[in-house]
């Protein structure tokens, strides 16, 4: 598997790119990858099947000057910028194998990354609400996915040195909430995880087997997709 430690300028580019790869590696045009990023800059994401008006505090994300984009996969909205730590795994999925299903895939990815996080605290992390991953019953880490057919692309974040206040200012409580969140506010359901980010990075890549380094990606793709889709109000503000 590809390993690509890869931030690009703008929070268009950050989520192109990775529709990009699923786009490619389902064309045949490129094999499987771990990609990491973080942003320098606040942004906005919601699931693809979000309401904007519901689930985002617009009129404090437009004083903040924080834009909001939308993602080719599902789950709820988040906020990202410095510390911040996103990852991208492009899996191919086989018919015979743990990625067959969106149940499957779930747990199997989920699994992986809660034993190679929890190697890193020394301490338990727990999965709850399907894609979350908890330290003390906290959330640190959001995660959802893409499907094509050959191909599938699962993404997340791992909040590590973040601005937690800054999801009480801009993001409401969301309208669908995993049971153990109990109505919980921001404050008092995420945490910062007390890790290093390149022992997290290390630790993702040692459990996903990706030891090719890489350079390349679609940028031609990933250009066409910001033009007509990640950079325009009609694709982030549809819903």
């Amino acid at each position: 598997m590809t390993y690509l430690d890869l931030s690009l300028p703008t929070p268009a580019e950050n989520l192109a790119v990775e529709e990009a790869w699923l786009d490619t590696a389902e064309a045949g045009e490129a094999g499987e990858v771990l990609r990491f990023w973080e942003s320098s800059e606040h942004f906005v994401v919601v699931g693809y099947a979000n309401k904007v008006a519901t689930e985002v505090s617009v009129p404090a994300c437009e004083a903040r000057g924080i834009p909001v984009l939308r993602r080719c996969s599902g789950g709820g909205t988040v906020l990202q910028g410095p510390g911040c730590l996103n990852y991208a795994l492009v899996l191919r999925i086989r018919t015979d194998g743990p990625l067959r299903t969106i149940s499957s895939a779930n747990e199997f990815i989920m699994e992986r990354n809660r034993v190679a996080l929890a190697a890193v605290l020394h301490r338990p992390v727990l999965v709850q609400g399907h894609t979350d991953l908890t330290l003390d019953g906290l959330k640190f880490s959001g995660n959802s996915q893409r499907r094509r057919r050959q191909f599938l692309l699962f993404h997340g974040t791992f909040l590590l040195n973040f601005d937690l206040a800054l999801l009480e200012a801009v993001l409401p409580l969301p309208t669908q909430q995993p049971e153990y969140r109990r109505q919980r506010t921001h404050a008092e359901f995420v945490t910062n995880l007390p890790a290093p980010a390149a022992a997290v990075k290390a630790a993702l890549a040692n459990v996903w087997q990706a030891n090719e380094p890489g350079v390349d990606f679609p940028q031609e793709r990933m250009a066409a997709l910001v033009r007509e889709k990640y950079a325009t109000p009609a694709w982030s503000f549809k819903f």
